[in-house]
């Protein structure tokens, strides 16, 4: 009875929402169906203001919670992986993992679309949860039960550079046709892409863990890169699961970063094969379009040197004085 008095008052705000929506300024969406809408400084498509709005509204979250962090196409697939498969070494094993029969993005699911409304079928043994939502638009619970949040960034130019072929890869599989690329540079500088400003959605979290680094930890994707084994060890103390002293000698944490790998996880059958989505009209989307290249500086190969000076300015005038740099 009260999940069915749950649903009707959801469905309510859906719809007050969505008139509220269509009142907001507009702009390109990059050739996803509809525009984007600006709403407190930042830009969104429906679905996901929509979910942000209801999540405010209705999400409650755990003091348990470990809440992953991210704007689009910085690293949140591998982020997700990697703290699902450390938080979970001693369920599964590298045969029974659901990372190999599910792609990342459905293993650890995303609190504005899947949990946004009722949060009482969450999986309680597995406390992992994501979110694109800048800090600002948290849920009040989040900030107030004291959970863990780990948010990742990237270079601003390879973000925009994943970001665009993302939309284009998506576009093609749905026989449309994509923006050219100076068009979408031009929109992300100005800040119209989904989650954008990108910077200030770095900004956000980025003085949010100087105010909280016990329980925000902020990371940069190059420098998980660089050291994947020496982060995930980091991660693995942060989020309360740190590996023993026997688990390092028995290589746990590299065979976890081995199994987690961009060439392991793009070669699964379900991640070339499946859909994420699926049944959920436009948010349906082919697993494979989540899996690029993962390369450190692959802007080089698309962006003019003006291109890629435009937008160094521009993080440059944006995080001056914040004391971080990307």
């Amino acid at each position: 009875m009260e999940s069915h008095i749950e649903k009707q008052n959801g469905d309510e705000l859906q719809k007050s929402f969505k008139e509220m929506i269509s009142t907001l300024p507009k702009g390109k969406s990059w050739g996803f169906p509809g525009d984007h809408y600006q709403y407190q400084g930042f830009w969104f498509v429906p679905p996901f203001l929509q979910g942000a709005l209801l999540a405010q509204q209705q999400f409650q979250a755990l003091p348990t919670d470990i809440i992953l962090c991210s704007s689009l196409r910085t690293g949140t697939a591998w982020l997700k992986s990697l703290t699902f498969a450390t938080i979970t070494r001693t369920l599964y094993d590298d045969s029974t993992t659901p990372l190999l029969s599910k792609m990342p993005h459905d293993v650890v699911p995303l609190m504005e679309f899947d949990h946004a409304q009722f949060s009482t079928n969450r999986h309680r043994g597995i406390p992992l949860l994501a979110t694109h939502l800048p800090y600002s638009f948290l849920p009040r619970s989040i900030i107030d039960s004291g959970c863990k949040l780990i948010y990742i960034c990237r270079d601003p130019k390879d973000t925009f550079v994943s970001l665009y072929h993302f939309i284009a890869r998506h576009n093609k599989s749905q026989n449309t046709q994509p923006i050219q690329l100076d068009e979408a540079l031009e929109l992300f500088h100005e800040g119209v892409c989904s989650f954008g400003p990108y910077w200030d959605h770095v900004l956000g979290y980025w003085k949010a863990s100087l105010e909280r680094p016990d329980k925000l930890m902020f990371l940069k994707y190059e420098d998980l890169v660089e050291d994947t084994v020496l982060h995930i060890k980091k991660i693995a103390e942060f989020m309360g699961y740190p590996f023993s002293s026997e688990e390092q000698q028995q290589n746990v944490p590299e065979n976890i970063v081995k199994m987690c790998s961009f060439d392991n996880l793009s070669g699964l059958e379900v991640n070339k094969t499946g859909k994420h989505r699926q049944g959920q009209g436009n948010l349906g989307m082919e697993n494979n379009i989540f899996f690029r290249k993962g390369k450190v500086g692959d802007w080089k190969n698309y962006l003019t040197t003006e291109m890629a000076q435009r937008l160094d300015q521009r993080t440059m005038q944006k995080l001056s004085g914040s004391g971080l740099s990307l």
